[in-house]
């Protein structure tokens, strides 16, 4: 084959276009942007047709709504079953969200542009059973499936555990996927890490999107900008109430635990990290926040526990977000939310993606392969 029919091929051209964005990523946030999602916002806003409609799933407290707004988005629909972050979800947007999606009609819900949802997770998760569809919690991933085929959005963003694509040996994410291309979705999926974008939070999720049209979609690079550290986020210990502060018997407890493990303190402020074995890590950032598990106790710097308004910090939630609530149910809420600044950054990606002109011929890239992303999360894991 001539060189110059070689390169006229759709996936070399595909395959450069993507390197070009790459690249482009680099040189701008290094010259003007903090982070991936200051650029990644600043690059969606550019577009001429950048205003979207969205629906919010499975909806928390909100995180993923504050994403898709900071981007351009407008919230048509909303639903979350749990009361209390019913409650808080009022507070701080102003309207209530619908109830149970199980006993929702697909044809009440609006149109939209795009769907969103972290679908519950206990059911793949590391802390939950990994019963997945055996789960009743697992099983509302159909619900999403059931609005998908109904509503038929241009796009679609997934958020769930990294356990999501191992579970049953990749059988439970291969089912996953396939269903969501068979109703028309070019899909892609990636599992990304709060640190890669500028929290101090190691918090790894997998990113599932799709689109209608096979447009060329790259997940937003690591960013290599401004990076928050526990000092932007934690209190000055004077500042916090006694109320968060460990008792003696408890500080002795975790310092013998200390010595008997032969661990040092190399960090301040630091998270301590007390995982199920009973082995206590200290970092200079959080370990992944969870809504419940008193094995994954986290102490800052082993004196005291972290504040609500600490907790949601480390997701990317500004301090004008309203806490409505008690210590236990905002440590709840904030372990169930996403990292905002992670889904912004996507977010805006897709968005500068849907501006572009689809690839023909309409080739799907996202293929699933067990074993091959599996070798590629121990290596970032190892990175």
């Amino acid at each position: 084959m001539p060189l110059i029919a070689l390169f006229l091929q759709p996936e070399v051209i595909y395959i450069a276009f993507r390197v070009f964005c790459c690249l482009k990523g680099v040189l701008l946030i290094s010259k003007n942007y903090k982070n991936m999602e200051e650029l990644s916002i600043f690059m969606a806003r550019k577009q001429p047709n950048h205003k979207f409609t969205f629906i919010d799933l499975f909806a928390g407290i909100g995180g993923v709504r504050i994403a898709f707004e900071r981007v351009g988005g407008k919230c048509v629909f909303t639903s979350e079953w749990d009361k209390a972050c019913q409650d808080a979800y009022e507070a701080n947007f102003g309207e209530r969200p619908a109830g149970d999606i199980t006993k929702i009609d697909a044809k009440e819900i609006p149109d939209h542009d795009i769907l969103t949802g972290g679908f519950p997770c206990q059911a793949f998760s590391i802390i939950g059973n990994r019963l997945g569809f055996a789960d009743t919690k697992g099983t509302l991933f159909f619900d999403v499936e059931r609005i998908l085929k109904e509503k038929q959005p241009k796009a679609f963003l997934l958020e769930n555990v990294k356990q999501l694509v191992g579970h049953d040996n990749g059988r439970t994410f291969k089912i996953i996927l396939e269903k969501l291309e068979k109703l028309g979705y070019f899909v892609h999926y990636k599992v990304l890490n709060g640190l890669k974008f500028g929290m101090p939070q190691k918090r790894e999720r997998i990113i599932i999107v799709g689109f209608k049209e096979n447009y060329p979609f790259e997940f937003p690079l690591n960013s290599k900008g401004k990076q928050l550290t526990l000092t932007d986020i934690l209190e000055p210990h004077d500042k916090v109430d006694k109320k968060y502060f460990l008792s003696d018997y408890f500080k002795k407890k975790l310092q013998q635990r200390l010595k008997e493990q032969n661990k040092r303190i190399a960090f301040a402020p630091s998270i301590w990290h007390e995982n199920k074995s009973g082995n206590i890590g200290i970092h200079p950032f959080s370990c992944a926040l969870r809504a419940n598990g008193s094995h994954n106790y986290l102490v800052v710097d082993g004196i005291r526990r972290l504040t609500s308004r600490e907790m949601l910090r480390l997701q990317g939630f500004p301090d004008s977000y309203k806490i409505i609530v008690n210590y236990s149910q905002a440590k709840k809420q904030a372990g169930n939310a996403v990292v905002i600044p992670k889904i912004a950054a996507v977010a805006g990606a897709m968005i500068v993606a849907m501006s572009q002109k689809p690839i023909k011929p309409q080739k799907q890239y996202a293929l699933f392969n067990y074993e091959e992303i599996k070798t590629s999360q121990q290596i970032y894991a190892n990175a």
